[in-house]
């Protein structure tokens, strides 16, 4: 099996969701990492706090300076992941799919490197 990142992007100005819709989309992810969880997929998930929360450390002569701010200048930015497992790359887009209708935003499929055999 394979690791998979599923990356949840949110679009900088576009119009989040009414404050009334947030518990049926928190219950639909809930529900999705439930199935997650039961089917054996399941790794580890998490939501991000907004890009104007992050700290950018870079090392620079040796030196490690710290920045605000996302690293990239965007418009989308991660807003939160799932770690999963799955056979093949056609089984996590699947599950991405659920995602994507669960949370509501787009889902981005990546596959980990394989971890060197020693």
């Amino acid at each position: 099996m394979t690791q998979y990142l599923l990356s949840v992007h949110g679009v900088e100005g576009q119009e989040p969701p009414p404050p009334e819709r947030l518990p049926e989309i928190f219950g639909a992810v809930e529900e999705f990492n439930e199935r997650l969880r039961r089917s054996g997929a399941w790794v580890f998930a998490g939501g991000l706090e907004p890009p104007d929360t992050a700290t950018v450390v870079r090392v620079e002569r040796g030196e490690a300076v710290l920045t605000d701010g996302p690293f990239a200048e965007s418009k989308e930015h991660i807003g939160g992941f799932w770690v999963i497992e799955a056979k093949d790359l056609d089984a996590a887009l699947a599950l991405a799919e659920e995602g994507a209708r669960a949370c509501e935003n787009p889902v981005e499929v990546r596959p980990f490197q394989p971890v060197p055999q020693e």
